[in-house]
């Protein structure tokens, strides 16, 4: 009785219990591990326990059998310690009862030998090939474990050491068997697609999308109609939807094709292979879609990331991307991934969202709506602040759209993904390192650029670091209306955040000296939150009204009193003027610039 861990390259893992002496595995469906590779042979290698030890054999496979990277030549013995590596699969093989060890010394230096006889591998290799070719399984599963009979198993859980116990349950996901055979399916027939077409050799930037997809999708029928002419095929799939998914995984972006066309959905999370979650109207829910395998999930991530000349790999396991409809992509793979490659991707509208939206979702009101636009157009310094998934860049990009045409906007950002009306527009966005770990342009260093350019106005996307104490002194030195976004819970923790993140620039300036630079540039900061019943509202239009001695002095202009939760858990409240007239008001209306001073009066 042994446990056996199968990972795949790049993927996850799960432990498979073995109640008998030998296992065989291979791409067929006849071994107790099926590996469905087509670098796998049909019966590629065993695995037999004797004497409390465990050996590995090679059955003639094509591409061979390795234990710790070496290839095997006859029967190994091998320890819990050893890796197996079978083409893209590695297995690791361990005693579940106590008594039970591996061991260190090779087959030959025990004589194991002399109570196997080789000539079996021979008698093995002669008799499968004797027989008569089996058909193909309908959907067969990546990995086959024949269960133990169930007093069998009632002994061997009793047996079973508790923290192997406890591991196993943790293990277990509950999954739908209709979903868990359509992924098998759609992954059936991905392989023999790769086989058909062998995509990974095809040039296709001669072949162009068109004609690639072409053919991929002609390929895919003829798959299609064979296995249904081998009844492989389960009479209640619907076969169009089978081609559309088996495609998008091949050459686009999988299931996350359909979220992406979904004007509903706003953020799509892939934790693994199997599980997809997706955010609508604020709330999270797991999809029914899957991938096939987390080697298809990297392929997705490297689809994503090629065209804008990022890379991820084990070196550089994480990656900031965007889509080309500006939607942004943050990807995480194993080694840093435990469970698989992770994706996350926060949608954009295809249509940008207008003032007039935010009034409509009651993120805002109409009189607050007027007094931002007022400020852009008295080019007022802005932060706007808020936690992960409030709203910010959303925010920004409307607020954005108030600078009046005539006036030159540089944006600068990690992952371009504002959208703006105005014409005179340069769109900056940083780069990382390359292979050798040189050549990364920061934020940082484009915000310095921006200074040479002769801007009216300086976007950045997201203040994080040094880069703040360049914004800062942009808004002190003429560049009056510029507007950027930071991560905070409150307009005090933001001036705070302010102060940090100029303290990274490296510069050992006094915090008191901070503090002014900070009271002289910013004007106004605009608070948003997003609540647990989804929604997002601005909390507070907050001005910074100065410094007393040592501290910076803010005055809420707007905010929003929360009243508790209707019946059905939404927020209630309202929002509400505190009164108080910002300075520059007063400045425009001595000049005689009409402004409504109605909006600051609480109805």
């Amino acid at each position: 009785m042994f446990l056996v861990t199968l990972a795949e390259k790049g993927g996850g893992s799960e432990q498979i219990e073995f109640d008998k002496d030998e296992i065989t595995i291979g791409r067929l469906d006849k071994n107790d591990i099926c590996l469905n590779k087509g670098n796998v042979s049909k019966y590629h290698s065993k695995i037999v326990a004797k004497d409390g030890k465990f050996i590995v054999l090679d059955m003639k496979s094509t591409n061979g059998t390795f234990v710790n990277g070496r290839k095997i030549a006859g029967p190994q013995v091998i320890k819990p310690a050893d890796k197996i590596f079978i083409g893209d699969y590695i297995i690791n093989v361990e005693p579940l009862d106590e008594a039970g060890g591996g061991a260190e010394e090779s087959a030959a230096d025990e004589g194991y030998d002399e109570g196997y006889d080789e000539g079996e591998e021979e008698q093995y290799e002669e008799e499968r090939f004797d027989e008569e070719p089996a058909a193909p399984a309908p959907a067969p599963m990546p990995v086959r474990a024949q269960p133990p009979a169930p007093a069998e198993a009632e002994n061997s859980k009793k047996n079973m050491p508790a923290s192997l116990a406890a591991a196993l349950r943790r293990n277990k996901r509950k999954v739908d068997p209709r979903i868990e055979r359509y992924t098998r399916l759609q992954k059936e027939i991905h392989d023999r697609l790769i086989e058909y077409l062998d995509l990974r050799r095809m040039d296709m930037d001669r072949l162009g999308d068109e004609e690639l997809w072409r053919r991929t999708e002609k390929a895919i029928r003829d798959i299609i109609d064979q296995m249904d002419a081998d009844s492989e095929l389960p009479e209640d799939v619907d076969r169009e939807e089978l081609l559309t998914d088996v495609i998008n995984e091949a050459l686009g972006l999988g299931p996350l094709e359909a979220f992406l066309a979904s004007e509903e959905i706003s953020e799509i999370m892939v934790n693994h292979a199997n599980q997809i979650y997706i955010e609508q109207r604020g709330q999270l829910t797991l999809s029914e879609k899957t991938f096939s395998s987390n080697q298809a999930v990297l392929g997705v991530i490297e689809r994503i990331v090629a065209p804008i000349g990022r890379r991820i790999d084990e070196s550089s396991p994480l990656v900031d991307a965007r889509l080309k409809d500006g939607s942004r992509v943050n990807a995480i793979i194993p080694p840093l991934a435990l469970k698989g490659p992770c994706i996350t991707i926060r949608k954009f509208k295809k249509d940008a969202l207008k003032i007039q939206d935010l009034i409509k979702y009651k993120t805002i009101t109409a009189q607050m709506a007027e007094f931002l636009e007022m400020c852009v157009r008295a080019r007022k310094n802005m932060v706007i602040s808020g936690g992960t998934g409030s709203g910010k860049t959303t925010t920004l990009n409307i607020i954005s759209s108030f600078i009046p045409e005539g006036e030159r906007i540089i944006t600068v950002e990690d992952a371009a993904e504002l959208q703006l009306p105005q014409e005179h527009w340069v769109q900056l966005e940083s780069r990382p390192a390359n292979l050798e770990g040189k050549g990364a342009i920061t934020i940082r260093d484009l915000v310095k650029n921006c200074l040479r350019m002769r801007p009216d106005r300086i976007v950045v996307g997201e203040c994080r670091s040094g880069e703040t104490l360049d914004m800062l002194q942009a808004m002190n030195t003429g560049h009056d209306g510029s507007l950027t976004t930071l991560h905070a819970n409150t307009p005090r923790d933001a001036i705070a955040r302010l102060e940090t993140m100029v303290l990274m620039s490296g510069m050992e300036l006094p915090v008191k000296a901070i503090r002014e630079q900070i009271a002289s540039a910013v004007h106004l900061i605009v608070q948003q939150t997003r609540f647990s019943d989804g929604t997002r509202k601005i909390c507070f239009i907050t001005e910074v009204s100065g410094m007393e001695v040592d501290i910076v002095t803010l005055q809420d202009i707007f905010y929003y009193k929360q009243d508790g939760f209707t019946e059905d858990n939404k927020v209630r409240g309202r929002f509400v003027a505190s009164g108080f007239v910002p300075k520059f008001y007063d400045d425009l209306q001595r000049k005689g610039i009409p402004v409504n001073m109605s909006i600051f009066r609480e109805d």
